[in-house]
């Protein structure tokens, strides 16, 4: 069963810890990584940049338009995922709860299902 882990992030959460906890957080991930890999249930992970890059687009009565940035005005913003092929939920959450984001105050991973799946080339 694949599912999605969405990571959350707070920037402010985030420039709030010290220079070796943002390391220990980038550690953990490539842990993480490491682990996932060798166990065969990471299919693959991406961060994604800050929202100040983002564009947004709309079509609006046949008329396109793209604004910059981000959509809604929120702190907390998608950070990024890991997809994971296991055996259930159960093991989802158990390496959810591994990611080092799960253990901060402030940031969260999400576990959802994968319903449908398209384009991945394995």
């Amino acid at each position: 069963m694949k599912f999605l882990l969405v990571l959350h992030n707070n920037p402010t959460v985030i420039d709030a810890l010290s220079a070796e906890d943002q390391k220990r957080l980038m550690d953990g991930h490539a842990a993480f990584i490491a682990a996932t890999q060798e166990s065969g249930e990471l299919v693959v992970t991406q961060a994604l940049a800050d929202p100040s890059q983002t564009a947004v687009a709309r079509l609006r009565d046949g008329v396109p338009a793209v604004t910059d940035g981000p959509f809604a005005e929120t702190k907390e913003f998608l950070g990024g995922y890991y997809l994971l092929d296991v055996a259930d939920r159960d093991r989802a959450v158990e390496l959810a709860r591994q990611v080092p984001d799960a253990s901060i105050e402030g940031l969260r991973v999400e576990v959802r299902p994968v319903m449908f799946e398209a384009g991945l080339e394995m």
